[in-house]
């Protein structure tokens, strides 16, 4: 049997244990977790955000859209002006009312971990899918803090290596994992495609 060698399967999203992890977020994926929060009933522009990973802002500017206020920072200068900040050492941040972030990969259960602490509304991550298997994610995270709702993406996000563009495609599969109020049985839900009614041209200029 010869091994699948096409693009989408070749361009799984996969990094060195070292690595910045640098797979920005493309908008409108940002979009439809605020979207479906205010379906929810969150009003969203009387609360504050905060996003530690925030890369080179492309997850930031539409939580602008409609939080009322955003925090951003990332471990990293990406060169978009945000401050320099090592979210998971050092004392616990002031509290904020959302955290939400597209964190990295290798770090997402300490990342989670510093959020729920610091968080008083809720706290949402962009992970792959397959960040739902493992059994010690289980043991240590989703068995004693699981999510309260885990969105899964029906269209594919597309997260590029080290820039944002509309182009491409990918084998990867993304959710969003919510966590909001009391701790109870995890909600699945589907995210409707809704990628063309969100992106916008200037998301990627």
């Amino acid at each position: 049997m010869t091994q699948n060698r096409s693009s989408a399967v070749m361009q799984q999203r996969s990094e060195p244990h070292n690595s910045l992890d640098d797979f920005p977020t493309p908008p409108w994926a940002t979009r439809a977790l605020c979207e479906l929060l205010i379906a929810q009933g969150y009003i969203l522009r009387t609360s504050k955000a905060r996003e530690p990973a925030a890369n080179r802002g492309h997850m930031v500017l539409p939580l602008t859209e409609y939080f009322g206020a955003v925090e951003a920072s990332d471990i990293h200068d990406y060169g978009a002006g945000f401050p320099q900040s090592d979210y998971l050492f050092g004392p616990d941040q002031d509290p904020t009312d959302w955290t939400i972030t597209n964190p990295p990969f290798r770090l997402a259960e300490q990342f989670i971990s510093r959020a729920l602490r610091t968080s008083t509304k809720g706290v949402a991550v962009i992970v792959r899918s397959a960040f739902l298997e493992g059994v010690g994610r289980n043991d240590l995270l989703f068995s004693v803090t699981p999510p309260t709702d885990i969105l899964q993406f029906t269209e594919r996000v597309v997260m590029h290596k080290g820039k944002l563009s509309a182009k491409g495609s990918t084998a990867t599969s993304y959710c969003w994992l919510v966590w909001q109020g009391p701790i109870g049985n995890t909600r699945f839900h589907w995210i409707p495609p809704c990628r063309k009614r969100l992106e916008r041209s200037e998301d990627y200029q």
